[in-house]
């Protein structure tokens, strides 16, 4: 099969396209055909190991202290169909349209196939790769796009604890993680004020943002405005200052300082509804084959993207 294989630690030129041995799924595995992955961010720290510091070194000692062993392939995110199964399987059967998100220690769906458990091993780890039937009104390239962003924005949403009629804000609102929070704060009664760059303003507008916030313009601390919530996703507001503008029962969250999302199926489940229903929608920015992965690369790290960027997984030629 087809892939994306990381060679070393450093820029997108370190990762090769390459034709490599076909997975076979485990006993309580299934394979999936894939035909949409994403480029996020936290790929990018991962194929330059400048992930936060607390885990850098953990990292780097389990994926390879020079360069890459046990972890060849990124990409953490994927639309495709189910091919085969393992004789263990019972949650899945072939030809199943699935969305996953495949943790840390499955990565690898920058490829035509991949497999994974057809269940976490464990629900309270933070490492688990969650499969389920994709939206039905979403086409591969649309669900591949969910998992990630979808499970984390609703992990610190959720932490929020928001009530309807509050006000709450979310910086770095225009990405893959904030455009799910936008959606999501509105779903469970916010009034949002999503913060980002200037040309994501109208995607947030879009999306239901009941105010954008220009941070290259304007100084949210000095409106005057206060709120309930404030998630920052980038990590970029000093807690002093997020203090200034949080009502007396505020909470602020620093996403770049969290532990951990500890993804479930059952969330996943829950958004895939929200989807259906026409609650919720992917944000995606555009679009790239299987070999310009290293493109893909290059734009995410510019900082521009809007929500999300899709890999196309072409299967022409079956090997």
């Amino acid at each position: 099969m087809k892939a994306i294989i990381w060679t070393k630690y450093g820029s997108p030129d370190v990762l090769q396209f390459k034709e490599v041995e076909k997975p076979t799924p485990k006993d309580n595995e299934v394979l999936i055909k894939i035909y949409a992955a994403t480029v996020t961010a936290g790929d990018c720290e991962m194929r330059r190991m400048k992930t936060a510091l607390k885990f850098r070194y953990l990292m780097r000692a389990y994926v390879g202290l020079i360069k890459p062993k046990r972890i060849t392939m990124l990409g953490m995110e994927l639309g495709g169909e189910i091919e085969s199964v393992g004789k263990d399987v019972t949650l899945f059967k072939e030809g199943d349209q699935v969305f996953a998100a495949t943790g840390f220690i499955g990565m690898g769906t920058w490829a035509e196939y991949i497999c994974l458990p057809e269940e976490p091993k464990d629900p309270e780890e933070t490492d688990n790769a969650i499969l389920a039937i994709k939206p039905t009104n979403m086409t591969y390239e649309e669900a591949t796009a969910v998992p990630v962003g979808g499970l984390e924005a609703l992990y610190y949403i959720r932490e929020g604890n928001i009530q309807s009629g509050q006000k709450v804000l979310i910086n770095g609102a225009g990405g893959t993680i904030g455009t799910f929070a936008v959606q999501l704060a509105k779903h469970f009664g916010a009034e949002v004020t999503a913060m980002d760059s200037t040309k994501k303003l109208d995607i947030l507008r879009s999306i239901g943002a009941d105010r954008v916030i220009d941070y290259t313009q304007e100084d949210f601390t000095k409106s005057g405005e206060t709120y309930d919530f404030i998630l920052d996703i980038v990590g970029k507001i000093s807690s002093s200052r997020g203090k200034k503008t949080l009502k007396k029962t505020g909470f602020y969250c620093n996403v770049r300082k969290g532990s951990g999302v500890k993804p479930k199926t059952e969330d996943l489940l829950f958004i895939k509804e929200l989807i259906e229903a026409g609650k919720i929608k992917s944000v995606i920015d555009r679009s790239y084959p299987l070999e310009q992965t290293a493109e893909a690369n290059r734009y995410v790290e510019t900082g521009e993207k809007t929500g999300n960027v899709v890999i196309i997984v072409e299967h022409n030629n079956e090997t």
